[in-house]
């Protein structure tokens, strides 16, 4: 796509009528809209099983966590929402994993079929687009894609849980339908008390779901140019071949990785067969790509695996798509930035071109602003909860990197550990660069520069 705005286009305005946002801004105030609306519902008594409704906060973060799909949870989501709720879980899955400014271009489209100037600068600042002369193209890709790929996931799913599971056929759909959203969104929700443990060595449940997930995890740039442009990966764009190779990295070592250290462990992969034990470390390592749904018991798993696990998460996937994390691009280009200076070159290249100095700052400032809300994170944590550094660093970062997987603590956290994993979720989904522009009132452009000088630096 060509950017045909001009800088000033860009930027926020102030009109007779009201105060228009910046485009980051409307996005962090439409994903705040979101988890207050789905907030009050899941605050009502019709959403849970028992009478009384729930509580206050445990509606809150179960809001914020099905719209920044991440899928921790501090109640069990098949004995206490009730069908109703799982309903309204699902729909805040869908409308999370899709963006707001999405959804929101999504139905000016099907009403007005058209979209404004802010629509489009709102809609492509989510969607990461380098410009919106195209956004509503972008928009009808990105939800074709999106019910595609679930759609087929639901073709999967559907025949196994009715045949091989005796499901009825409307609880058959119904799971499937429930498990292909939560699977593409990566939001790692599950309609079991134990996720999806029962399934651990069920290749037809679990092959399916992990190619969801990693398809999701993609980013919706990716998926868009490999849907025109499979064949010919010389025309693919740097950060397709960033995303590819990343994932593809990061799935094989998190897999060999976890079938290695797990192996004999008696309670995870040890009383598997090898074929299920293999199964289970891949759909493993899929979930570190922020999706969330665990075939093992994670809180059983050893400390090294925890640690490695923390690592995958934190990277998360690939940039606007439903994954979360600092995402692959940017550990990508700070390994290269590494690489870069280690050789002693002047620029950093990448596939034959040369990156960006404007990239290097973002990468780094994503990457320190992450480290700092997590470490902060944990540090509050401990000082709340009095739990051991290595459960609430998995915590944290899971919340973070809007992952889900847990080793069991969330939900015995008190209320206010739980408003501290809102805000990291709802940071980590919005990412520290949206919202530090949408914090900042307007964009400050420098007309001078100040004399060089160089510190020493290690």
């Amino acid at each position: 796509m060509t950017f045909r705005g001009t800088v000033r286009d860009a930027r926020p305005h102030r009109f007779r009528r009201g105060i228009r946002l910046h485009p980051a801004q409307a996005v962090v105030v439409g994903f705040a809209a979101a988890v207050t609306v789905g907030t009050l519902l899941l605050w009502l008594p019709p959403m849970t099983v028992e009478p009384g409704g729930t509580d206050f906060v445990d509606a809150l973060f179960t809001s914020v966590s099905a719209v920044c799909v991440t899928g921790l949870t501090v109640v069990d989501t098949q004995l206490h929402w009730s069908p109703l709720g799982h309903v309204v879980i699902m729909l805040l899955i869908q409308l999370g994993g899709l963006g707001i400014m999405i959804f929101a271009s999504l139905i000016g489209l099907v009403l007005a079929r058209k979209m404004s100037v802010r629509s489009r600068l709102n809609t492509a600042a989510e969607a990461k687009a380098v410009g919106y002369d195209d956004v509503r193209g972008l928009v009808r890709g990105i939800v074709l894609i999106s019910f595609a790929i679930e759609g087929l996931t639901w073709m999967f799913l559907f025949p196994r849980f009715l045949f091989g599971y005796d499901y009825s056929p409307a609880d058959a759909a119904w799971h499937a339908l429930f498990h292909s959203v939560s699977s593409f969104n990566n939001a790692g929700f599950a309609l079991y008390s134990n996720n999806m443990m029962d399934f651990v060595d069920d290749p037809f449940i679990c092959l399916p779901m992990s190619v969801a997930i990693i398809l999701g995890g993609l980013g919706f740039p990716v998926i868009m140019q490999l849907r025109k442009e499979f064949s010919r990966p010389l025309h693919w764009a740097m950060n397709t071949k960033l995303v590819l190779w990343g994932t593809l990295v990061l799935l094989a070592a998190g897999t060999a990785y976890l079938a290695i250290a797990e192996w004999g462990n008696p309670g995870t992969f040890g009383p598997l067969p090898p074929g299920a034990k293999l199964l289970a470390a891949f759909f493993m390592s899929t979930q570190t790509r922020t999706a969330g749904f665990n075939s093992i018991d994670v809180g059983q798993m050893h400390d090294e695996s925890w640690v490695v696990m923390d690592v995958l998460m934190f990277i998360g996937g690939g940039p606007a798509g439903t994954a979360g994390g600092i995402k692959v691009t940017t550990f990508a280009v700070l390994f290269f930035i590494l690489l870069t200076e280690f050789r002693g070159e002047g620029a950093v290249n990448i596939f034959g071109k040369r990156l960006s100095r404007a990239v290097h700052r973002q990468a780094i400032t994503v990457a320190l602003v992450a480290v700092g809300a997590v470490m902060t994170a944990i540090i509050l944590l401990m000082h709340l909860t009095k739990l051991d550094l290595d459960l609430v660093a998995f915590e944290a970062v899971s919340a973070f990197a809007t992952v889900g997987l847990s080793t069991g603590i969330t939900g015995d956290l008190p209320p206010s550990a739980e408003i501290i994993l809102v805000l990291l979720m709802f940071l980590g989904r919005i990412g520290p660069l949206t919202l530090g522009s949408a914090i900042a009132l307007r964009d400050r452009r420098i007309l001078y520069e100040l004399p060089k000088e160089r510190p020493a630096i290690g």
